[in-house]
């Protein structure tokens, strides 16, 4: 089929022009179950749902973080007063708050770097597939291991500013098969995944607030309720 605007080639139930990004008429509508997104960067990242994501994901952190420092500080302050493991107090308390300042300051970088993480665009440039192995340990002593075969998906984005950013996954070739090299595609500042410019060709979609799969019918994420940028 073409293009009703620009006359492009386009493949038989293609929903969106690639050239020029124009709805083709028969194809109008994208009701659940019908493949295909659009093409361009869709305008729902702005909608409310994404900072209150961002923002409780940050407070669920704090929460988490601060309740494992509580529980640091109350585990080492017992087995001080108890003597086991062969400590005491107050040495055994200083390990617990040390122990407990580490949970709280992961979390305040986790925090800060999405805070700090901001929006660009880059290209898919490279996709590869490597099959390795690595140690098991069986839960003895240090020497006491077998080797464990894995897949390695790896799929390489350039940004505009030249920097090389990797997703790697192993055993799970989704987010490979997903990205095509020369895919242009969009990181949006403190989310997870990225948008992809041309979502025309489409089964699926990755939700750019939690990452989530979804079908491509679907209009909000079944998981955290954030709008699919599709």
């Amino acid at each position: 089929m073409q293009c009703s605007k620009c006359g492009a080639d386009l493949a038989d139930g293609a929903k969106f022009c690639h050239t020029c990004g124009a709805e083709q008429e028969a194809q109008a509508g994208c009701g659940k179950g019908k493949r295909g997104g659009r093409v361009g960067y869709s305008e729902k990242i702005h909608d409310p749902a994404f900072q209150k994501y961002l923002k409780n994901t940050s407070r669920w952190s704090s929460i988490f973080a601060a309740g494992l420092a509580v529980i640091a500080v109350a585990g080492f302050f017992i087995a001080g007063e108890t003597g086991a493991g062969g400590m005491e107090n107050p040495e055994s308390l200083y390990i617990g708050f040390g122990i407990g300042g580490m949970f709280l300051a992961i979390a305040f970088f986790q925090i800060l770097g999405r805070k700090r993480s901001t929006t660009w665009d880059g290209v898919v440039t490279d996709r590869t597939v490597k099959q390795k192995r690595r140690k098991q340990n069986t839960g003895g002593d240090k020497n006491d291991f077998y080797w464990v075969n894995y897949t390695e998906y790896t799929v390489e984005i350039r940004s505009e500013g030249g920097k090389t950013h990797r997703i790697v996954v192993d055993d799970d070739a989704t987010l490979y098969n997903y990205y095509q090299v020369g895919d242009r595609v969009r990181h949006h500042g403190g989310l997870n995944t990225y948008e992809k410019y041309d979502k025309s060709r489409d089964g699926i979609i990755f939700c750019n607030a939690c990452a989530t799969k979804c079908d491509i019918g679907d209009d909000v994420c079944f998981r955290c309720g954030c709008p699919l940028l599709k």
